[in-house]
C-alpha cells in the first residue's frame, strides 16, 4: 500500500540530522516538524523571519500572530527567535540552510524542479522556492508520485515552468524514496506492498536498483556547496 501523508512526512523526517538548520516548504512538508525523531535537535527556519519552529499547535497553543511562511499557525521551541523577512532570506541566500524539504509538481531525472505554478492557474508568487533550491545545501522533495490526473510527476524532462535546474538530491513520494543520480532515479526504499513494477509503471523515467553503476556517483553529488 502507498504511504499515507503522515507516513510520507515521517519518512521525510528521517532525512533530518542533529543540529541541522532546515526550511520546510508549504503544504505537506510543514508536517515534517511533527515527526522529528526523539533526541534530535533541529532548527526549523521560515523565510518570513522565524527560527526555531516547533510542531503544529494544539487547540490550546494556537497563537494567530505566530505563523509560518505558508500562513499556518505554528509553535516555537525554547530559544526561538523572530526577525525580519529580509534576514530570513539572508539566511537562505547566505548558504546557512542545511536542508530544504519542499513540495513539488514535477521532478526530472536530472534533478530539475518545477514546484511553483501550473500555466493558466493563478498564483500569488513563487515565494522562497527559487532562493531555497540554490541556497540550501541539500534539497529533498516530498510529493505524491502521480498528479491529480494520474500522470507521473517523476519525469525524464519537466513540462512545467522550472524553479531550478539540477537542484534535487532525493524525492520522497507515497510510493517510495528515490535518489537523483547522473544515470537517473535510483531506488532507495519502497513503501510496503509497492513493487518495483508499480514504481516503474508510474514513473516517466528509468528507475535504477541499488548496485547499478549509478551507485558509483550517488545522490551525494547533488549536495550543493554554497560558497
Amino acid at each position: 500500500m502507498p504511504w499515507t501523508r503522515d507516513e510520507m512526512a515521517a519518512r521525510a523526517a528521517q532525512e533530518l540530522r542533529d543540529g541541522m538548520y532546515v526550511n520546510l516548504g508549504i503544504g505537506l512538508p510543514t508536517c515534517v516538524a511533527d515527526f522529528v525523531p526523539d533526541g534530535l535537535k533541529v532548527y526549523f527556519e521560515s523565510e518570513n523571519g522565524l527560527l526555531g519552529l516547533g510542531p503544529s499547535p494544539t487547540v490550546d497553543e494556537v497563537d494567530p500572530d505566530l505563523q509560518n511562511a505558508g500562513g499556518e499557525t505554528t509553535t516555537f521551541i525554547p530559544g526561538a527567535s523572530a526577525f525580519s523577512s529580509a534576514d530570513g532570506f539572508a539566511m537562505i541566500r547566505g548558504g546557512h540552510i542545511d536542508l530544504a524539504i519542499l513540495g513539488g509538481l514535477e521532478v526530472s531525472e536530472t534533478g530539475d524542479l518545477a514546484n511553483w505554478t501550473v500555466p493558466g492557474q493563478f498564483v500569488s508568487g513563487m515565494g522562497g522556492a527559487m532562493d531555497l533550491v540554490v541556497g540550501a545545501r541539500r534539497v529533498v522533495v516530498l510529493m505524491d508520485h502521480l498528479n491529480k490526473r494520474g500522470e507521473p510527476k517523476l519525469r525524464r524532462e519537466t513540462r512545467l515552468p522550472l524553479t531550478g535546474r539540477r537542484v534535487v538530491s532525493r524525492v520522497v513520494t507515497d510510493l517510495g524514496v528515490l535518489d537523483v543520480t547522473p544515470q537517473g532515479f535510483r531506488l532507495v526504499e519502497r513503501a510496503p506492498g509497492v513493487t518495483l513494477e508499480d514504481l516503474r509503471a508510474r514513473t516517466d523515467a528509468a528507475v535504477l536498483l541499488p548496485g547499478t553503476p549509478a551507485d558509483a556517483q550517488d545522490a551525494r553529488s547533488r549536495v550543493r556547496r554554497v560558497r
